[in-house]
């Protein structure tokens, strides 16, 4: 026996919800209007207009690159690779056990240890490599030291979030199998945890330090050290020449390590 599908009635929609709808749409407009005068409200519509020709002027100043100041940037660019290898490093240590008291599986307090360790990883996350070494080159002056630190605090929140994710994410069947056999609490995180989140933590670790290559470039700008310093000199005393050379640099390291880490990640899926 066939059952006919009951067809579809057209209905105009109501008076009541044309009104609404219309309402939102002055709305969204009216909202669009309005940030389009807060973001404009301070622009200079001529530097705007003449923009092009600005850009035409500043790119034939900075052609061809001073290949010559290559010899001066090496060192530079060690210090950058410095901070972000070793702020890597030192944001693992700090956000792996972070990560295993935020995750619920793990956490030794549900209630109060795990919402403290989610409050750091946010914290981290919410404020950007820059601002850290701001607050760190106040505290500690201009350098190599304020630029690790503030790729550490930067990396805790990046590394602890995911690594958590990944730890609340493992098969809880090994784990209760370790448990079975009597093993203490550390055994059963040394061989049921452990084990299964391995993997993801040295994808995660190489991932940031290729993330932290980049950030690192431009900590100097703030005078946290590294390939940074030479080009806001270069930027501050207009020598575009070398400015080019630098971006240049800056392109070559950051494809490198962007291979680096795809060669890994493939290594570890």
């Amino acid at each position: 026996m066939n059952v006919s599908k009951p067809t579809r009635v057209w209905r105009k929609r109501s008076s009541k919800v044309d009104l609404a709808l219309f309402m939102l749409w002055v709305f969204l407009l009216s909202f669009v209007t309005w940030t389009f005068q807060v973001m404009t409200q301070d622009t200079i519509w001529s530097f705007v207009t003449d923009a092009p020709a600005q850009f035409q002027d500043i790119g034939s100043r900075m052609m061809p690159p001073a290949w010559a100041s290559v010899h001066e940037l090496w060192w530079p660019m060690w210090e950058t690779l410095n901070i972000a290898t070793l702020g890597t490093l030192l944001g693992l240590v700090m956000a792996i056990p972070i990560a295993f008291l935020a995750a619920h599986n793990t956490s030794p307090s549900v209630g109060f240890v795990r919402p403290v360790a989610l409050f750091i990883i946010v914290a981290s996350r919410s404020i950007n490599s820059l601002i850290w070494a701001l607050l760190l080159v106040a505290i500690l002056g201009p350098g190599v030291l304020a630029g690790i630190l503030a790729i550490a605090l930067r990396s805790i929140g990046f590394i602890g979030k995911l690594l958590y994710e990944a730890i609340e994410e493992i098969d809880n069947d090994q784990v209760e199998a370790i448990e079975a056999t009597g093993a203490s609490r550390a055994q059963t995180m040394a061989w049921g945890v452990v084990p299964q989140v391995a993997p993801s933590l040295a994808g995660i670790s190489v991932f940031r330090w290729d993330i932290n290559i980049r950030e690192s470039t431009v900590l100097g700008l703030v005078g946290a050290g590294g390939i940074g310093v030479k080009l806001e000199g270069a930027l501050a005393t207009l020598a575009w020449p070398k400015v080019t050379m630098l971006l240049i640099l800056i392109l070559v390291t950051v494809v490198f390590s962007e291979w680096i880490t795809a060669k890994v990640r493939q290594k570890l899926i």
